[in-house]
């Protein structure tokens, strides 16, 4: 399950001064680890020479070739009576959807987190370039429509690609923003107050399952999207949910180097990397060491080695920082993050 998401900073945010000291290879800085230059360590054995790091201002997300995350495909969720009473609604918010991959979803949080435009003007910009506007102009007529957005750009935007393209079907369609998911879930599950969300496959699915199921459930989510679809469409259902077509865009957690660094090693996967290099230098959140997605799930499914672990943040600017200055060789990033535009 992806780390949650706090409301996103904007990238490139400096650190302070004597934080971010450039290294000239992926071993602890001040130290050298056994290996580090090719050199035979205490036991007479010779390790792998780690890969330097090449700083950069360009960072690029290494492929999850073998499916170490959880996908987290954005989906429309939506309140089943709802749906229920209007059928419609679904295959236009599906239209959305169909519009929707990675790559957009990255341009699109650039525009608003970097160059710093409003999710209103994104949305509206989107909507045209792609051609969502209904045809059917009069097919929401009379009919209200609350679309509930995450305290977060990208939720809010994604809230507003909605309400825009109902709009043009003749819905009265508005956007709220409504809090974290413990906030919004209960009342979407209501459908008074909204009836609409942009949601994560993956999270969502995850999020039903221990609330339904206790703490310690098993998990339901994985890297297959249509197993993990199928179990969020059960456990919407006993929710009172019902859900759209699963875009191609992500937002899940990724890991990324510098383009430098991956040009430097001709790396395109994560498989990639641990072919290449021993001794990283991985960068995140300090729950990263305890995690399944994390530095053990790097090291168990890819046989990634680490030299050390730098505590810094999930997918903030501090974890961005490093890996421009060459403090770190890998790091935690959100796939869908605007600054890997």
């Amino acid at each position: 399950m992806p780390l949650t998401r706090p409301s996103r900073p904007l990238p490139g945010l400096a650190l302070a001064a004597g934080t971010l000291l450039a290294l000239a290879a992926c071993g602890a800085p001040g130290s050298a680890s056994p290996g580090s230059s090719g050199t035979a360590s205490a036991g007479g054995a010779t390790a792998a020479a780690t890969c330097a790091a090449v700083p950069g201002d360009d960072l690029v997300v290494l492929e999850d070739d073998q499916h170490l995350q959880t996908v987290d495909n954005i989906v429309p969720a939506v309140n089943a009576v709802t749906a229920q009473a209007d059928p419609g609604l679904l295959t236009l918010l599906d239209t959305v959807s169909a519009a929707l991959d990675t790559d957009k979803l990255i341009a699109l949080n650039k525009a608003v987190d970097i160059d710093r435009k409003s999710s209103q003007d994104v949305a509206a910009q989107f909507v045209a370039d792609e051609g969502l506007a209904a045809t059917d102009a009069s097919a929401g007529a009379g009919k209200t429509i609350a679309i509930g957005a995450a305290d977060f750009a990208e939720s809010k935007t994604l809230g507003t690609i909605y309400a825009d393209v109902l709009t043009s079907a003749g819905y009265d369609a508005t956007v709220t923003t409504i809090g974290n998911r413990e906030t919004y879930l209960p009342a979407l599950e209501a459908g008074t107050q909204i009836q609409v969300v942009p949601e994560y496959v993956g999270t969502l699915a995850e999020f039903l399952n221990k609330a339904a199921n206790g703490a310690d459930a098993p998990a339901v989510a994985s890297g297959d999207l249509d197993a993990t679809v199928d179990a969020l469409t059960t456990l919407g259902t006993a929710a009172g949910l019902t859900f759209g077509t699963p875009s191609a865009a992500q937002d899940q957690n990724a890991y990324a180097v510098t383009q430098g660094f991956a040009q430097e090693h001709d790396l395109k996967t994560l498989s990639d990397l641990a072919a290449a290099c021993d001794g990283l230098v991985l960068g995140a959140g300090p729950e990263c060491v305890e995690r399944p997605f994390c530095q053990p799930g790097l090291e168990e499914k890819y046989g990634l080695t680490f030299s050390e672990f730098k505590s810094l943040d999930a997918g903030g600017p501090l974890t961005k920082e490093a890996l421009r200055q060459g403090q770190i060789t890998l790091g935690l990033v959100f796939s869908s993050d605007g600054s890997l535009g």
